[in-house]
């Protein structure tokens, strides 16, 4: 098993941060480790998609958990060579903001090896995603 967990701090609410996650083809403006993502279905536990990490090929994914302004939980299965299980978290901070945290558990004989490829890129993702979601919210203010 790997694990690897980020949390950032932004003035951002849940709820920009939300509406950037459900926004699933617009993910590769805040995560560059993707380059294109397809939903079949609503925003929501079981429904499936498709993931094309960068420089790679597509990977079916699945919704497991949707809390609107709380996250959203998806999994990805490679037979035979891992489960990859991407948490994403917000939570609420007491002066205002939003505490985002990504974490990535990874199951299967190939964890190890793939953990730190699949988690590379998980800080300046959060980053960029909470720049964004800020940025949206101050222009629609």
């Amino acid at each position: 098993m790997y694990e690897f967990e980020h949390s950032v701090e932004t003035p951002a609410s849940a709820a920009a941060i939300y509406r950037l996650y459900s926004d699933v083809a617009a993910w590769p403006s805040w995560d560059a480790g993707v380059t294109q993502v397809e939903l079949h279905g609503p925003f929501a536990a079981g429904t499936t998609g498709v993931l094309t990490p960068t420089g790679q090929d597509p990977l079916p994914f699945r919704m497991v958990e949707a809390a609107e302004n709380a996250g959203f939980v998806d999994e990805t299965e490679i037979p035979g060579t891992a489960t990859l299980r991407f948490e994403h978290r917000l939570a609420s901070l007491t002066g205002g903001g939003t505490r985002i945290t990504h974490r990535v558990v990874i199951t299967g004989p190939a964890a190890q090896q793939l953990g730190p490829m699949v988690t590379a890129d998980v800080p300046s993702a959060v980053a960029a995603l909470a720049d964004h979601a800020l940025r949206s919210e101050r222009a629609s203010a």
